[in-house]
């Protein structure tokens, strides 16, 4: 009779499975130390970078620090240079160039620093009842009912007939006004929560409340509005007029902070998708000479469809590359279809309050890692590009070999619903790219929830990815 093999069934798992444990068991001490070092870091980008203007000027001046000089068309650069391109202060391109420059093509990491929010229309101010109110048009996707009864800070920037600019940032100081929505109070609500959640609150009640004292007179109507104009015009010098031109955007006023007793997540506004941004403008900082050139791109509009020339559907993307490559003796589209990218943006997190639109099996988690996708999309998996096989593999190799903590997903239920990122504009240029990054609680809400160590996971990725 033949001796039965003996199996040594942990390390055969080890050998075969994916390990399906979290994080903290895989990550030594000295690597959480980092991750919650360079979460603090993170934290004070993103208070400082609640728009997609601020954000840029935010990177911007991280690379200025760090040795970054404005880009010069025509120039060609060598091994070591590093540069930023500023597209219409709402979009930039960090530049590492490498030892092989563009031969090879390039290493892309792009990620959006636009996020859900409420902008105002232009004729915002108006009188109600004496109460001041604004206007707005909610941008990208949010649940309206979310966005009553928080406090909301005004950031943008207003541009006078003459072209000087106005930047304007009220409530996020200790003593500034806030701002909010008000939300019916539950006496008076039978009809309001007997409706289905997205028409408790329609668009054209998102009315920010921002005054009620009128101007000394008892005489005439809009009083209220009046002074609230008198009180804009002493501080900033601007009339009605001057929201026609201006991007103005309401957020919610906190600030990012530790959530839970052992500090080991960030509750913030816009980690969707500056969460991916901060470690992709990171990586190219501390990339020193790069094989081949490196590139990291914050771009704006991904919430509404990357549309206009800020976006990732515009080409400046292509012809800053283009740039590059003509300066290198090279043909553009040679340096694109041997460039590579990681297109940085979150994805959803497996929360098990809502555990039934999630297929468990194929979800995200909570201090699990950088998150690696090989496609987006909605159901049938429409609206998104696919990463090859060979791509997905290289990636994975590339964080194996570097000790990156990954995992992979998708988000939720095949017919749940869904989502899309940058990734497909980037592969119409005829570049390989693959999703990756950061798990996401609550995602497109004023508050939203990640991990610090999946947070410092994406920044080793991209910095792999870079060096690779």
């Amino acid at each position: 009779m033949a001796k039965k093999e003996e199996v040594d069934v942990k390390e055969l798992k080890k050998k075969l499975l994916i390990p399906r444990t979290n994080g903290f068991f895989q990550l030594s001490e000295k690597q959480v130390e980092k991750a919650e070092g360079f979460a603090e870091s993170y934290k004070a980008f993103l208070d400082a970078s609640k728009t997609e203007r601020e954000a840029v000027a935010a990177a911007v001046e991280l690379a200025k620090k760090n040795g970054f000089a404005a880009f010069e068309e025509g120039k060609k650069y060598e091994a070591g240079d590093r540069v930023y391109y500023n597209n219409r202060n709402k979009s930039v391109i960090l530049m590492v160039a490498g030892k092989k420059g563009c031969q090879q093509g390039v290493r892309i990491s792009v990620a959006h620093v636009d996020s859900p929010r409420l902008d105002l229309k232009p004729h915002p101010l108006y009188e109600n009842n004496d109460m001041a109110f604004f206007k707005t048009h909610y941008y990208g996707g949010i649940k309206k009912y979310q966005w009553t009864a928080i406090p909301l800070a005004m950031h943008g920037v207003l541009v006078k007939k003459d072209g000087t600019s106005v930047q304007v940032v009220v409530g996020e100081e200790e003593g500034d006004p806030q701002f909010c929505v008000t939300d019916l109070l539950p006496h008076l609500s039978t009809e309001q929560m007997s409706k289905v959640m997205h028409q408790a609150i329609s668009a054209e009640d998102l009315n920010i409340l921002v005054g009620s004292r009128p101007v000394a007179d008892e005489e005439g109507g809009d009083l209220v509005k009046l002074n609230i104009m008198k009180l804009l015009y002493d501080k900033y010098g601007i009339t009605e007029e001057d929201f026609v031109s201006a991007d103005i955007e309401f957020v919610p006023a906190f600030k990012a902070r530790d959530i839970g007793f052992d500090r080991s997540l960030i509750g913030a506004y816009g980690h969707d998708d500056r969460v991916c941004a901060y470690p992709a403008v990171m990586a190219a900082i501390h990339a020193k000479t790069p094989e081949n050139t490196v590139l990291t791109v914050l771009a704006d509009r991904e919430e509404i469809g990357s549309s206009g020339n800020t976006g990732m559907n515009s080409e400046f993307l292509h012809h800053f590359i283009e740039d590059l490559a003509v300066a290198e003796g090279l043909e553009a589209r040679y340096v694109l279809r041997r460039s590579k990218c990681l297109s940085a943006d979150v994805t959803a997190a497996y929360d098990p309050n809502f555990a039934s639109v999630y297929d468990v099996n194929n979800s995200c988690a909570v201090n699990a890692g950088v998150c690696i996708v090989k496609y987006t999309g909605s159901r049938g998996k429409s609206g998104t590009s696919e990463a090859s096989a060979e791509l997905m593999a290289e990636v994975r190799s590339i964080f194996e070999k570097n000790n990156v903590l990954w995992q992979t997903g998708e988000m939720g239920k095949v017919d749940n619903g869904g989502g899309g990122t940058v990734a497909m504009y980037v592969a119409n240029r005829d570049i390989e790219v693959i999703d990756v990054g950061v798990p996401v609680l609550s995602m497109h809400a004023p508050l939203e929830v990640i991990s610090k160590t999946d947070l410092y996971m994406t920044y080793l990725g991209i910095k792999a990815f870079f060096e690779a």
